[in-house]
């Protein structure tokens, strides 16, 4: 199983090297989710949602493990089954809490104004 992490309460900068003298590569917002390829020290190497390698402080990342849709229109069911009513549509890119990451086809999760459903994995990334 991969290791996910995600940003913790503040925003953090992702670098081409680990230091803080590298050359910065972008800003990951609160929440997102981060894929760890290595730890170097007090820092991590990890890949983003597009496959991207960077570097970042450890100390900004916390287990709590977070998701991101990467289907555009993606359906938030009630119960996981297509059949289910549908209780929102998420863009690609929004950030949704993993509420069971032990599952394998249909994925619990939360959104941010408290809506609660299931997902199919696959139009998910962080798992």
């Amino acid at each position: 199983a991969f290791d996910f992490k995600s940003v913790g309460p503040a925003p953090v900068i992702l670098y081409d090297t680990p230091s803080t003298r590298g050359v910065k590569l972008y800003i990951a917002p609160r929440g997102m989710p981060l894929q760890v390829v290595i730890g170097y020290g007090d820092w991590v190497k990890v890949r983003d949602m597009n496959g991207e390698l960077a570097w970042t402080e450890a100390k900004g990342l916390v287990a709590r493990r977070n998701v991101v849709v990467s289907t555009p229109g993606a359906k938030v069911y009630a119960e996981p089954d297509d059949a289910s009513p549908v209780l929102m549509t998420a863009d690609k890119g929004v950030v949704l809490e993993l509420v069971d990451p032990s599952a394998i086809a249909w994925v619990r999760v939360r959104h941010r104004d408290g809506i609660l459903g299931y997902m199919r994995s696959n139009d998910l990334w962080g798992l």
